[in-house]
């Protein structure tokens, strides 16, 4: 596991160390309805959890499409059970969301390069500021970004394939107990604004041949063409029509993208123009009006940021500087 994905494991254990939290009791608490083994897991939302002073709302998102940055984790997981009750297998095409519903489907765009990915999301994380999702190795691989550790990445839920998966395993009975809070309404609206403005293109699409069976925590090797990475199957029993999907690459071209760090979106001119002014002192700071929900709104971005290692040194300056919400965006 590379260096930067250790990020990945300290958070997780203070999120094991956190009892009054529900959501750090991943699997404690999930009461599957099956009887005997779910080898794929359980249908899980999950309860409001806390970590490191960020409050996280797990729901059935199916308008969730946002850009931002992604990273992935390797073989000091695999093996283990992941927060559905799945084991984690480094070889398949998997990934870690803060609060999409486990098992969904996504599909993840490297902008940098103009593959797309679709993967199954069956994991909580990641928990280092500054990262939307965190990918298995393999979908790194395949994603092209193994080597350089995270990419530029739009993520979007494919909404009808993840009610299917849902509706399957819930008329299977394979669910997890979970209570719904409602989540606080604030002034931070901006959540999918950065993805809904990128472009889309025509893509062509490759499946790829179902490879021999894994092999327990291979060699990491380099990116290499499509074509020239099978996947690995999996062998969960009774899935949802819709996980064939699961695997498929398709190639569009790169766009040229650029970072920055958002501190908010708010809807108050006002309120927006003294959080430009407070954070003068961090970097180049702008207001900029956008559309959100059919509504104007006004972000506050520090930017264009030449490096996600310089976007995670803005990111820190103004979380210290009282906005804790502040993440990291791709435009």
């Amino acid at each position: 596991m590379p260096s930067f994905a250790l990020k990945r494991v300290v958070p997780l254990l203070l999120v094991l160390a956190l009892p009054a939290c529900a959501e750090t009791q991943f699997l404690l608490h999930t009461a599957k309805k099956l009887n005997g083994e779910t080898p794929g897991g359980v249908y899980k939302i999950g309860d409001p959890y806390q970590i490191g002073g960020v409050w996280y709302y797990p729901a059935e998102d199916y308008n969730y499409d946002e850009t931002g940055i992604a990273s992935w984790y390797g073989s000091d997981f695999h093996g283990k059970a992941t927060a559905n009750g799945a084991v984690y297998d480094m070889n398949e095409v998997t990934a870690a969301h803060r609060t999409l519903p486990m098992p969904s489907l996504v599909r993840v765009t490297n902008l940098e390069n103009g593959r797309s990915l679709i993967v199954k999301v069956n994991d909580r994380g990641p928990f280092a500021r500054g990262r939307i999702i965190d990918l298995s190795r393999r979908s790194a691989q395949l994603l092209g970004f193994e080597g350089m550790g995270t990419a530029r990445v739009r993520v979007t839920i494919l909404a009808d394939e993840s009610r299917e998966i849902a509706a399957t395993m819930k008329a299977q009975g394979t669910v997890a107990e979970a209570r719904v809070m409602p989540k606080p309404q604030g002034d931070m609206t901006d959540k999918t604004l950065t993805a809904k403005q990128m472009p889309k293109g025509d893509v062509a699409k490759e499946e790829l041949a179902p490879p021999p069976g894994a092999v327990a925590a291979p060699k990491p090797v380099a990116s290499r063409s499509i074509t020239d990475v099978p996947l690995q199957s999996s062998s969960v029993q009774a899935r949802p029509a819709a996980e064939a999907k699961i695997g498929t690459l398709t190639q569009d071209k790169a766009k040229a993208t650029r970072i920055y760090v958002q501190a908010g979106a708010f809807r108050n001119f006002d309120n927006a123009n003294k959080v430009s002014a407070k954070l003068t002192k961090v970097g180049p700071v702008s207001v900029s009006p956008t559309l959100s929900g059919g509504q104007d709104v006004f972000r506050v971005r520090l930017g264009p940021i030449a490096s996600v290692e310089e976007a995670d040194r803005f990111l820190d300056r103004v979380i210290r500087s009282g906005y804790p919400d502040a993440r990291v965006v791709v435009d």
